[in-house]
């Protein structure tokens, strides 16, 4: 199996759904010897900021010289983004290579009346293998869906669990309010192992600590006492953390823009704490090199200067609203040229709430998925919404030559669903306008 053949067999098992339950992924993992169990794990789950909260961590412990793996999903442009170690994609004959072993494992579940492992099962399996086989000291793993009954909930003792942001998503999956939706993220809480919790509503924060008691396993609220925002512009934030217990960080910077990154950054910082506390060596300096080091693309990332481009995976509303809200920042009252794309069953008339007041121009763009809502029909229910000149794109050149005609003062902005956020971002970097 070479890496083409590797791809087409991985994306083949889409059709097999988004199965929520363990039963076939801890059989797999059975026949592949337990790989999961080989290192030590810091486990991410939550609606909005697990991406975000992954890298900064992950950043950290390659900072401080410990052989890390990043387990992260969906991807934007390749697929070996997805399985990571000290920042470098998996390569793609190791890739071909376990997806051949993978592939094998799953013949035999078959013959013993298994059902197909589904696409995320099979990626979780190759990416434990591979981080099994690299003799990683820690891997930094983000839930797929939901945490209960997510593929990488096979895991046993993780050194860390953290829940981040909790909003509605998935709500056919996980439920339909928030404390159910909470419920299933603690699904990956472990007996024992400690839980950080991102700051949020008590009623959120309730049930996690409601799981996590059950499960012997302390809690720690990141707590937005702890730090101050010093300044920020376009090409980062900088903020004081004012617990000195275990890091000493007078002044530290991220690139990451917007205020719940702060809260994300105040939470991969517990997390830290944790594990430093566990006897790790990790220093101030480490933290601080790490955080500045981090770069997440696809959020809020700046793209270019004249035309300012922006591009945000915010899909679903808790991602638009931190995307409008760090426009506001930003650029104030300034009106933007909007390229929006968005999944049927991510609440378009809701997330238009948010983004039509802050466009001047929009075009809209059909995401690459079965579940995509086209461009037409998105340009209708603005249509129906607003007088704002809206626009469908049937294919993304188009773009090139849009950005072309804009004034090198305006503000271009492609907010949406990562299945679009990643191919207008190779678009860009390849033939797209320089600053």
């Amino acid at each position: 199996m070479n890496y083409e053949e590797a791809i087409e067999f991985i994306h083949s098992t889409y059709k097999f759904g988004s199965r929520l339950g363990l039963k076939n992924i801890i059989r797999l993992m059975e026949l592949l010897g337990n790989p999961q169990d080989s290192c030590k794990i810091i486990h991410v789950a939550g609606t909005n900021g697990k991406g975000s909260t992954c890298s900064l961590i992950h950043e950290v412990l390659v900072e401080s010289g410990y052989k890390t793996g990043l387990f992260i999903s969906p991807y934007l442009e390749e697929f070996t983004e997805r399985i990571q170690i000290n920042k470098q994609h998996i390569d793609k004959n190791s890739l071909a290579r376990i997806a051949a072993m993978v592939r094998q494992k799953i013949d035999i579940m078959l013959s013993e009346g298994y059902d197909h492992p589904t696409e995320f099962e099979v990626v979780t399996a190759i990416g434990f293998i591979y981080f099994q086989e690299q003799s990683i000291d820690f891997l930094v793993l983000e839930v797929g869906l939901g945490g209960r009954f997510d593929a990488t909930n096979v895991v046993k003792n993780p050194l860390v669990t953290v829940i981040t942001s909790i909003s509605y998503d998935h709500m056919d999956y996980l439920g339909d309010t928030l404390e159910k939706i909470a419920y299933e993220k603690t699904g990956i809480i472990k007996e024992g192992s400690p839980v950080v919790i991102y700051p949020q509503a008590e009623n959120i924060t309730n049930v996690i600590k409601d799981v996590a008691a059950e499960k012997n396993a302390e809690v720690f609220e990141a707590n937005i006492h702890n730090i101050e925002k010093v300044k920020s512009d376009i090409t980062g934030q900088w903020f004081k953390y004012l617990k000195d217990d275990v890091f000493y960080l007078p002044e530290i910077k991220i690139s990451l823009l917007g205020e719940h990154q702060l809260l994300n950054a105040l939470t991969a910082l517990s997390a830290l704490e944790i594990i430093k506390k566990e006897g790790f060596n990790i220093s101030s300096e480490s933290v601080k090199n790490g955080f500045s080091n981090c770069r997440f693309p696809g959020r809020f990332e700046i793209m270019n200067k004249n035309p300012l481009i922006i591009i945000d995976g915010g899909h679903n509303i808790d991602g638009i609203s931190h995307f409008t809200k760090t426009v506001k920042e930003y650029f104030k009252d300034k009106k933007i040229i909007l390229f929006f794309g968005i999944l049927k069953d991510k609440n378009p008339d809701e997330a238009l709430k948010l983004l039509l007041p802050i466009s001047k121009e929009i075009y809209t763009l059909t995401p690459l998925s079965p579940r995509a809502l086209k461009a037409a029909e998105l340009a209708d229910l603005i249509k129906n919404h607003s007088n704002i000149n809206t626009s469908p794109i049937s294919d993304y050149y188009e773009i090139l030559d849009i950005i072309k005609k804009a004034d090198k003062n305006d503000i271009v902005a492609f907010v949406g669903s990562l299945y679009m956020i990643g191919s207008v971002r190779t678009l860009l970097k390849n033939k797209g306008k320089s600053s």
